[in-house]
């Protein structure tokens, strides 16, 4: 109608189209292009060792990924949820009261699915040392050769300092650290665990105070570890080369 092609249509038409077209502009998904020059040559280690962990671990040597989920509130409702009757969903109250904020460092070992997790007030370098000292001296790394660390570039993980930290700490293993390309956080395991615990426990879930909040995220971590699973992950280093190739393909054809 704005552009003068017709002079008028109902709604119903257009929820016709839609629906036989399978259209849905009402739902959305977001997504992030990593801008990394350098994104095939720092993704593709990483991708090879998704695909040897169960080999490696055998051999002695882990497959970690770590990262932090941040600023998980504490939000005390002002009213009573009402629980699901026939017909109608449960009703949460959009009014709450704020009680705090966690900072959620979790690691999850990739050949197994087992995962180590620790809740901070704030998230600086100095707690990111702590979580990975309490890594490095956990039961899951008892007996090791080596382990293959997974991070993004966040500020928290100072990539310019800690290398020479962990070297620091005369670990009876070695810890090869490998860094994610820019804007790529996707390409890590643990963010699959995040979006796991946010379905399973944060949405759309109330907690009374902080110590509430960090008992029941805990509750979630050990429930998890009684049946830890691997995660299928899919998208191989082969299914990055072909992508990029024939993108590389088409800009030599131009």
């Amino acid at each position: 109608m704005k552009k003068k092609i017709i002079n008028s249509i109902s709604a119903g038409t257009i929820r016709q189209w839609l629906d036989q077209d399978k259209i849905k502009p009402w739902q959305y998904h977001s997504w992030q292009k990593s801008t990394d020059p350098c994104f095939v040559e720092k993704a593709g280690p990483v991708l090879d060792l998704y695909e040897t962990a169960q080999e490696l671990s055998q051999q002695g040597h882990a497959v970690v990924c770590v990262d932090e989920k941040t600023s998980i509130q504490a939000r005390k409702p002002l009213s009573e949820t009402r629980p699901a009757i026939p017909e109608h969903s449960v009703k949460v109250s959009d009014r709450y009261e704020r009680k705090g904020a966690l900072q959620l460092f979790c690691a999850l070992m990739v050949a197994t699915g087992t995962t180590i997790a620790r809740c901070f007030d704030n998230r600086c370098f100095v707690d990111f040392q702590v979580f990975l000292s309490n890594l490095f001296n956990d039961r899951v790394c008892k007996g090791l050769k080596s382990i293959h660390l997974i991070l993004d570039n966040g500020t928290t993980h100072a990539p310019k300092q800690l290398d020479k930290w962990i070297n620091s700490l005369h670990l009876s293993f070695m810890v090869k650290i490998h860094w994610l390309p820019t804007h790529a956080s996707w390409l890590d395991q643990v963010e699959i665990i995040f979006s796991k615990l946010q379905r399973d426990v944060l949405t759309p879930c109330y907690f009374q105070d902080k110590e509430d909040l960090e008992l029941q995220l805990m509750d979630y971590f050990e429930y998890l570890n009684q049946n830890p699973k691997p995660i299928q992950w899919s998208y191989t280093k082969a299914k990055m080369l072909e992508k990029f190739d024939s993108q590389n393909q088409q800009k030599l054809a131009a």
